[in-house]
């Protein structure tokens, strides 16, 4: 068994990125256990709680150590990665010297209604994770600009997307099991 963190960078309960994420895990084959990884209840990063780290800190980064790799599912905010991302990446790489992140395979993708889907954000988020010892699947890029039909409303990926998110799903799983 594999087992995947699945973080998205969205808190809305109806985001896209969300729906997107759900779908896509749909894809995966049976040996692949999927860890939804819940950011929303933890508190902004603050160096003076290193050395008493919130429950919810904690149990985020026992889940990303307990992690053979990880999907990253992002919106774009402010050409930029969202907030709650950046917080949930700045809390697992901290105290120093105990980066849960470090030596991690990642696929990155997300969805934005916008022609350049979440390019922007995926560059930024790709800078951050190289800075955390994360290994980011190289290719093939997803920056998909989500349109009608792309989750179907009972949860699956929709025809026209279906072949290449495939194709993207088995690719980032064959890059985690890469490293195992």
């Amino acid at each position: 068994m594999t087992t995947i963190a699945v973080i998205v960078g969205s808190l809305r309960k109806a985001s896209i990125n969300r729906k997107l994420a759900k779908a896509l895990v749909r894809l995966a084959p049976a040996d692949v256990v999927f860890d939804w990884v819940e950011i929303g209840d933890l508190p902004l990063y603050n160096q003076d709680d290193d050395e008493a780290q919130a429950a919810s800190v904690q149990r985020v980064k026992a889940q990303i150590a307990h992690a053979d790799g990880l999907l990253i599912v992002t919106p774009e905010h402010n050409r930029t990665i969202p907030a709650a991302l950046k917080n949930v990446l700045d809390h697992g790489s901290r105290p120093y010297g105990k980066n849960v992140w470090a030596g991690k395979a990642a696929g990155v993708l997300g969805t934005s209604p916008g022609g350049i889907g979440t390019a922007l954000a995926q560059q930024h988020l790709r800078g951050v994770l190289a800075a955390l010892g994360v290994r980011v699947l190289p290719q093939p890029d997803a920056y998909l600009q989500y349109r009608e039909g792309m989750v179907t409303e009972d949860g699956e990926i929709g025809e026209a997307s279906r072949e290449f998110l495939q194709k993207w799903l088995n690719g980032a799983l064959a890059w985690v099991t890469k490293g195992l």
